[in-house]
């Protein structure tokens, strides 16, 4: 196992190619091993990047939630970047990664080559704030009162997950398997110290009107809580591209491996021939 050290707390880290850098950073309901249909096909060309975010073991699960919040994410980023020797990277993040690598552009654009920011937005729009801090608090508990694998079993079936289901059932029982996984004490206070008090995300326009770096948003058509935000987000950051996949939740992903690498490496290959942007 290979592990890097942010302030003291050791992150799991997969590294595997060569070539131009690509680190993953994963989303709240999965870890490192829900991008391996993207290592798989990336690592032919690039160097590919994955690892568990602080409260997902083997990385540490930090005993104050304080400790798994907003800006601290940011900063794991940047330590597995520079411990690997990277001097730029290009940065795709899954809806809680996705929050953190659009921060990580603004924060640490000289490490950043490009960003793909896919399924982000959930709880940023201001009529949405009160309800989203409720039910964020309520599924802290649940892991904490229930365990992983009972929570697991409704967090894996929300309107924004079914797709999975209905699209491929054998790739659902394995992301299913991996939640049931998850550190409850991780879940829960990451789920605290980062989804519930994290700000919106239309709280940083000004920071995000001036970030000059090429930006890939993507979302699914029926992710319903991400889309105001990421039209938003598409509207404000100067150099960004939208791709909405159809028929499709939160996790593209996982429900569409073939379109998504498609489509970012498509990206990919406009920012390194210098062909994206206005």
């Amino acid at each position: 196992m290979s592990f890097v050290n942010s302030d003291g707390v050791r992150l799991y880290v997969e590294d595997t190619g060569t070539g131009d850098p690509i680190v993953f950073v994963h989303e709240l309901h999965s870890d490192h091993r829900e991008w391996e249909a993207q290592v798989r096909w990336f690592s032919r060309l690039y160097r590919c990047v994955a690892f568990n975010a602080r409260g997902y073991p083997p990385s540490d699960v930090p005993a104050d939630s304080s400790l798994c919040g907003y800006p601290i994410v940011v900063h794991d980023i940047a330590a597995v970047v520079r411990a690997l020797g990277i001097s730029k990277a290009h940065i795709v993040g899954s809806s809680m990664g996705a929050y953190a690598a659009l921060h990580f552009g603004w924060m640490y654009p000289e490490l950043a080559r490009s960003l793909v920011i896919a399924g982000v937005g959930s709880g940023s729009p201001a009529a949405d704030r009160a309800v989203w801090v409720t039910e964020c608090e309520a599924t802290a508990r649940a892991y904490l009162d229930q365990g992983a694998p009972a929570v697991a079993e409704v967090a894996a079936r929300t309107p924004t997950r079914v797709q999975l289901l209905r699209k491929n059932p054998r790739a659902f029982e394995e992301f299913l398997s991996h939640l049931r996984e998850h550190s409850a004490e991780g879940k829960s206070r990451t789920i605290i110290g980062y989804q519930a008090r994290r700000p919106s995300l239309e709280d940083f326009q000004n920071q995000f009107s001036t970030l000059q770096i090429p930006v890939f948003l993507i979302a699914g058509d029926e992710d319903t809580p991400c889309l105001e935000t990421t039209l938003w987000l598409k509207r404000t950051l100067p150099n960004a591209g939208l791709w909405i996949c159809p028929n499709s939740g939160h996790a593209v992903n996982l429900e569409e491996p073939a379109a998504f690498n498609r489509a970012v490496e498509d990206f990919l290959l406009a920012v390194e021939h210098g062909r994206w942007g206005r």
